[in-house]
């Protein structure tokens, strides 16, 4: 009867290699560490040190994806924002990413930023320019970056707040439809 081997890692983009292993690890609810996730990679307990010194910086390139996947889920499929409920998509696209990804989204906004990982400064820097400039192409007169931070605080909490159970919802379009007409709302606000 042959012995069946767990295949190992060989050649090419260890790193990669790395970070699908520990994004896997993550998103299926395994804690990990750097030799877990060398384990599961099947290289020396070693190799990954040549790319990740400590688990924090596993961390933030994994946060640094997750980042740029959350830039992905809010252009995907979308024109340039023209309106108030252009700007509420982005917010319920924000909202269903930390629905469906808890894991990564929790690490993403759960841990202390790493000012001084390049790569994680970029991907968020790029959400923030995404946004900034959405909202100005809706909102000309409006200061961008306030409007940017209140309307994030606004998707944050919401998804927070459905994350943690403290808000349901029969279905995610249900849940969709809640984020849109609250951001609306906020949005579209008169000071009396």
């Amino acid at each position: 009867m042959p012995v069946t081997q767990k295949a190992t890692y060989h050649h090419g983009d260890l790193r990669a290699a790395l970070l699908t292993t520990a994004m896997g690890m993550l998103e299926r609810g395994e804690r990990f560490s750097i030799r877990a996730v060398a384990r599961e990679s099947g290289v020396s307990p070693t190799a990954p040190y040549r790319h990740f010194p400590d688990r924090e910086a596993l961390e933030s390139a994994l946060a640094a994806q997750g980042l740029r996947d959350l830039k992905a889920d809010l252009t995907r499929g979308q024109r340039q924002p023209s309106s108030v409920e252009d700007l509420a998509g982005l917010g319920v696209a924000y909202v269903e990413f930390a629905l469906r990804r808890p894991a990564l989204f929790r690490l993403m906004f759960g841990n202390e930023c790493d000012d001084d990982n390049e790569e994680r400064v970029r991907a968020a820097a790029d959400v923030h320019e995404l946004l900034a400039t959405a909202i100005i192409g809706v909102l000309p007169d409006a200061d961008p970056m306030d409007l940017a931070l209140g309307g994030w605080g606004l998707v944050h909490g919401l998804a927070c707040l459905y994350l943690d159970r403290k808000l349901t919802g029969p279905s995610m379009e249900h849940i969709a439809a809640q984020v849109r007409a609250s951001f609306i709302a906020v949005l579209r606000a008169q000071p009396s």
